[in-house]
């Protein structure tokens, strides 16, 4: 009997040692799918790493005469000197730093809620074939370059456009919008909103496509009406979304419009056009002050990341997650 016992013995572990090793054999199908995924995000962190971590190391031009022909490494330092033109009340920065506020002022105001407002108008269409025409329609100029967008608004908008060619044909005079200082910035408003309202709308689309429908027959039972459900049912559901965007939306509060301001700038004059990001263009590629732009361009992404960080810990005390949790 304690032969057949001891003989019986080594299968039983053996059994054992195979069912052990069954998890494993159930999580390699799953190993190898996570690990082809792996393989396929490497090439979009290789480009972040290449194009957005690395190149934060050239920061060191901000505290140094830079010279491109002698390179960081033989450049002399210089400190804090390249940032004087940031705190000693720089004319030309002050002036650059006040547009750009201004714009993101406007944009926040009136273009931020626009696709809102388009997600909310879409989601109430009960036809799906007619919803899906007038997305496609609303996303389109999104897909079109600035350089095209702004050579579109000259054609209809500008000193020889087909609204100043309509006017001069009915004796009516003719209006100055591409190049008037005084209408610029509500035409990079219009512009934007042209261009990227409808692409924004996919997100709160995708926010609302979440929603229950049964919190809308109940609250229609309790007669609540159309505006009123949009009200307490479908605003709360874009709470969190919108305060994240809002969040983002702040730290880039200090970057508006770059190309679209760029292309449209010589008619307009430095005055009032000249922002942010075209003065570090200006003054870096073009005059050659490589430390002051880098000076410059070190100091917004700061306040941005401050910025940031600020409005999100707004969040969490509203209850929201923002960003990250704390």
């Amino acid at each position: 009997m304690t032969t057949l016992q001891q003989t019986a013995a080594p299968p039983a572990e053996k059994s054992g040692g195979a069912g052990k090793r069954l998890p494993l054999r159930r999580l390699r199908p799953g190993n190898r799918r996570d690990l082809a995924l792996f393989w396929f995000a490497v090439p979009g962190l290789a480009a972040l790493l290449l194009f957005h971590y690395i190149p934060l190391l050239g920061n060191v031009i901000a505290f140094q005469d830079y010279q491109p022909y002698i390179g960081i490494m033989h450049s002399p330092w210089t400190g804090f000197d390249n940032f004087d033109v940031v705190f000693d009340g720089n004319e030309q920065f002050l002036r650059a730093l006040s547009n750009t506020l201004q714009l993101t002022l406007i944009q926040v105001v009136f273009v931020f809620p626009v696709p809102i407002a388009l997600a909310l108008a879409l989601n109430s269409l009960v036809s799906e074939r007619l919803k899906k025409w007038v997305q496609n329609v609303l996303y389109l100029p999104h897909f079109l370059s600035w350089v095209v967008i702004v050579a579109l608004f000259q054609q209809m908008l500008g000193q020889t456009g087909m609204l100043n060619l309509f006017l001069q044909s009915h004796d009516l005079g003719t209006w100055n919008i591409i190049g008037n200082p005084d209408t610029f910035k509500a035409l990079l408003t219009f512009q934007v909103i042209w261009k990227d309202a409808g692409w924004g709308t996919i997100l709160f689309l995708a926010a609302l496509s979440r929603v229950d429908n049964n919190l809308y027959e109940a609250s229609a039972m309790d007669g609540a009406s159309r505006l009123r459900q949009t009200w307490h049912v479908t605003l709360p559901a874009l709470r969190s979304l919108v305060i994240l965007l809002l969040i983002l939306r702040l730290g880039d509060a200090l970057s508006v419009g770059f190309e679209q301001i760029l292309l449209q700038q010589t008619a307009v004059g430095l005055q009032d056009s000249e922002v942010l990001d075209t003065y570090v263009f200006n003054n870096g590629l073009v005059g050659g002050q490589w430390g002051v732009a880098a000076a410059v361009g070190l100091v917004k992404g700061v306040v941005g990341v401050v910025l940031v960080l600020g409005a999100n810990k707004i969040a969490h005390l509203f209850g929201e997650e923002g960003v990250y949790r704390s």
